[in-house]
């Protein structure tokens, strides 16, 4: 069985249904604040957020997309009405939050919820932030401006650990069909087989 983690933000439902439809079996999937240490050892891969500088030369990376970026505002204010907003405008804010690279997702989230007792706001990228937000709260996206590092989702796995399994999941991502001349999902001779499964996982499925 072929287990994916996935960072909070991402949205992998798609992929993993068309898996399922492709191999006719569901994929473990485990959701994650940080995936990446999970990656040989609970999971085959990972669905990460880059940059992140544990992933070295001993990982293949497949970069899947960039994320807009986003501003946190307060439901109520005056940002959330007009429903668009550039940095320019927040120069008097609070920042409660301004992401870089590998931050704790609880660090945001706490600071999600200063910005819902309308005090500040909180950068970072849009579809993170949409997942997070509380009912008190809007997320805008903002332009991130000069010299802030946007972030892109990608895969990522061990090269000693590579099979046809992940090739396929590979594939689905990259918008291949289960007719594509690349699915490895039936039997062939010769390559490197599906590894076996990890075991019981805590993960929900997709």
């Amino acid at each position: 069985m072929l287990t994916i983690a996935f960072v909070t933000g991402t949205e992998p439902g798609k992929w993993f249904r068309r898996y399922a439809q492709m191999s006719g079996e569901d994929p473990a999937t485990l959701p994650s604040d940080d995936p990446f240490p999970l990656v040989g050892k609970d999971a085959d891969a990972a669905l990460v957020r880059l940059p992140d500088e544990r992933v070295t030369d001993e990982y293949h990376v497949v970069r899947l997309y960039e994320e807009a970026w986003g501003v946190a505002v307060p439901k109520d204010s005056v940002y959330a009405e007009v429903g668009e907003v550039d940095r320019g405008d927040l120069a008097e804010e609070i920042v409660n939050f301004e992401y870089a690279e590998q931050p704790l997702i609880d660090d945001l989230r706490t600071a999600l919820s200063v910005v819902a007792a309308n005090v500040g706001i909180a950068y970072g990228p849009l579809p993170l932030l949409k997942t997070l937000a509380k009912k008190q709260i809007k997320a805008l996206p903002i332009d991130p401006g000069e010299g802030v590092n946007t972030t892109t989702v990608a895969l990522v796995w061990r090269k000693s650990d590579d099979c046809d399994a992940i090739q396929d999941f590979v594939g689905i991502t990259k918008g291949r069909t289960p007719r594509s001349s690349r699915n490895t999902s039936h039997p062939r001779s010769g390559g490197k087989k599906t590894r076996r499964s990890r075991g019981t996982h805590n993960g929900r499925r997709t």
